[in-house]
């Protein structure tokens, strides 16, 4: 009997290197705002601003608007997806991901909220929420008082967060757009897209779209990515339609589209500046193909939150962030190291086309070191 010959081995900057080009960031790409969130499975939002910086990183032509108009006319829509947090995505991902989501956010139901809703019949707490927004969209103050009003001998902060778990919504623009905060009211999807939510199909096509856009990848990246937990046996199922490789790193298995670009590890990579959230440093179990543990330390915060990126040479070298001031917009960059002469001009560069893109109302724009 032949012998299986052994997977190839990818060392970590291989493997960055076939991330970044799934991820649009060897290059700006000529695709439309729709064809990269589709391609890229939706964009993290738990802020406004930053599908947009995503968008901006990735695409070679994309205006404020292009996101905008797609979120007011229906075609987009930000709602809770992958891990349980707010993405956007195209309406139809929606629909195609939530169903099969669905667990994730039935176990984070659980596992925050199971004691302040014990002996509760949830079907029916989400069919009230979804009579009351289908009635009047609402904003969470709102919906807490109606669910303070019909249980008021329990938690209607509680209630209100399971709500969100339990009962698929989106936010109705134009909270959540481009320089929005505070408090954004909610839908049902059935109300604002007119469609209900079809039955789970299972995750195999979604681990397929998975691997297009962040691949190579273990299993436990997938599950890391997604939230789902047990998907060694539908990667499984999908074996014959597979590559397998190893890590060098840790050995672990890797599986990959057979069509999929997996560049040179040589290949050079741009400086790009990479919003909060972004979908690069949050969807694999082990990240360091992009981001070392130490600098993941430093960029990850205790309440969950990641911070706004530069890429240099394709891996995370520094954080940045915008502080505005009256009709000023400052970019302060602070490295990790260092930047080679080479290298900080390119960020620089970078930079200044950023403040272009997001302070193109300021009178002033500067770029710090910091």
């Amino acid at each position: 009997m032949d012998r299986k010959p052994d997977p190839e081995v990818l060392d970590n900057r291989a493997l960055g290197r076939a991330t970044l080009a799934r991820q649009l960031l060897l290059r700006r790409h000529a695709m439309t705002a729709t064809e990269a969130m589709e391609h890229l499975v939706g964009l993290q939002g738990q802020l406004a601003n930053p599908p947009y910086l995503g968008l901006w990183s990735r695409l070679s032509t994309f205006a404020i608007t292009d996101l905008t108009e797609l979120l007011t006319s229906r075609k987009a829509v930000r709602g809770g997806l992958m891990r349980g947090t707010l993405h956007v995505v195209t309406a139809r991902d929606f629909l195609r991901l939530r169903p099969v989501l669905q667990p994730v956010h039935d176990k984070a139901q659980r596992g925050f909220f199971r004691r302040d809703t014990e002996g509760m019949d949830l079907g029916e707490l989400a069919a009230f929420c979804a009579s009351v927004l289908d009635e009047r969209y609402s904003t969470n103050v709102e919906l807490r008082k109606a669910l303070a009003a019909k249980w008021p001998e329990r938690n209607a902060t509680s209630l209100l967060h399971s709500v969100q778990y339990l009962l698929p919504t989106v936010y109705v623009p134009p909270g959540g757009t481009w320089g929005t905060g505070g408090s954004t009211p909610l839908a049902t999807v059935d109300s604002w897209l007119g469609t209900p939510l079809p039955e789970s199909d299972g995750p195999s096509q979604m681990i397929l779209r998975y691997l297009a856009a962040f691949g190579p990848a273990s299993v436990k990246d997938i599950q890391a990515w997604s939230g789902l937990t047990r998907l060694k046996q539908p990667v499984d199922e999908l074996r014959p339609k597979l590559l397998t490789f190893r890590s060098a790193e840790s050995g672990v298995e890797l599986f990959d589209l057979p069509d999929a670009p997996r560049p040179d590890a040589g290949t050079p990579a741009p400086v790009r500046f990479l919003p909060e959230f972004d979908n690069l440093l949050v969807a694999h179990a082990d990240r360091t193909r992009v981001i070392s543990d130490e600098h993941r330390a430093i960029t990850n915060t205790r309440n969950g939150g990641v911070a706004a990126t530069v890429l240099v040479d394709g891996k995370v070298a520094g954080r940045w962030r915008l502080v505005r001031a009256k009709k000023a917009v400052t970019l302060e960059i602070e490295p990790f190291a260092p930047f080679a002469t080479s290298d900080r001009k390119q960020v620089l560069a970078e930079g200044e086309a950023l403040l272009a893109f997001a302070g193109e109302d300021a009178q002033e724009r500067d770029v710090r070191f910091v």
